[in-house]
């Protein structure tokens, strides 16, 4: 059962996905919401994006240094103001071995945030590998990074996140009130215009018409989501308190 969200706003946030975008598509509102309350925000991006275009003759390399861009854009509409970390791995080939396990410890122990979001690892059917990997590097880096015999050769103390949500889950038992920062979200994912294309549904960014209709996409998913509380705008997540 969903229900509103009662956790406080965290002093800082980290969040973990596969590629730039990612975040403002799954928790983009929550994180405004929690920034503009003061909060710190952070990204941590798994991949590169080298495979986020559709065109055949891409310039892949040009194409990563955009991803990177884009999403330093996404996170200041957002009012991030923590690090944006790029673990640089190549998209579609993201492991989940215990070297990317050490690096993203190695990122949670470094920046001690109170709250981890990430992808849902449980989700079934889910295609895209990244996405997998990236959520059980994120609950299998909070357990690494919260006990200190794992990887002690960091030379870092030790750091218990007090709250993990996972989005994109099957079965979300905790809901964000994100009402009044619907815009923010979507002016973040306006951000990644590279993706416009492939994500977005957008194929001419001077049609007005079409960039309305993906406010509207995103507002009304938000909006569905809120009716499961009795909200006007929500984003859901699965809560897990280490």
């Amino acid at each position: 059962m969903t229900r509103l969200n009662l956790l406080p706003v965290p002093r800082s946030a980290l969040a973990i996905v596969a590629h730039p975008d990612d975040a403002e598509f799954q928790c983009g509102a929550t994180l405004a919401k929690w920034a503009a309350s003061g909060a710190v925000i952070h990204h941590l991006v798994c991949t590169d994006g080298s495979k986020g275009s559709w065109e055949v003759h891409e310039d892949t390399t040009a194409l990563v240094a955009t991803r990177h861009a884009e999403q330093r854009a996404a996170a200041k509409r957002l009012g991030a103001t923590g690090e944006q970390v790029f673990l640089g791995n190549v998209d579609g080939e993201l492991g989940c071995g215990l070297d990317l396990q050490a690096s993203v410890a190695r990122v949670i122990r470094t920046l001690r945030p109170d709250v981890v979001l990430g992808h849902d690892p449980w989700r079934r059917w889910r295609l895209h590998p990244d996405h997998r990997n990236a959520g059980w590097l994120c609950t299998d880096g909070v357990v690494a990074a919260r006990d200190p015999h794992f990887f002690p050769e960091q030379g870092l103390d030790h750091h218990r996140p007090s709250a993990v949500l996972l989005f994109e889950s099957e079965e979300p038992d905790l809901a964000e009130d994100v009402t009044g920062f619907v815009d923010a979200k979507v002016d973040a994912l306006l951000e990644h215009r590279s993706q416009f294309v492939t994500t977005h549904g957008i194929t001419d960014p001077s049609d007005s018409a079409q960039i309305s209709r993906f406010r509207r996409h995103i507002d009304d998913r938000l909006s569905t989501n809120g009716a499961r509380v009795g909200i006007r705008h929500a984003e859901l997540f699965r809560l897990i308190v280490p």
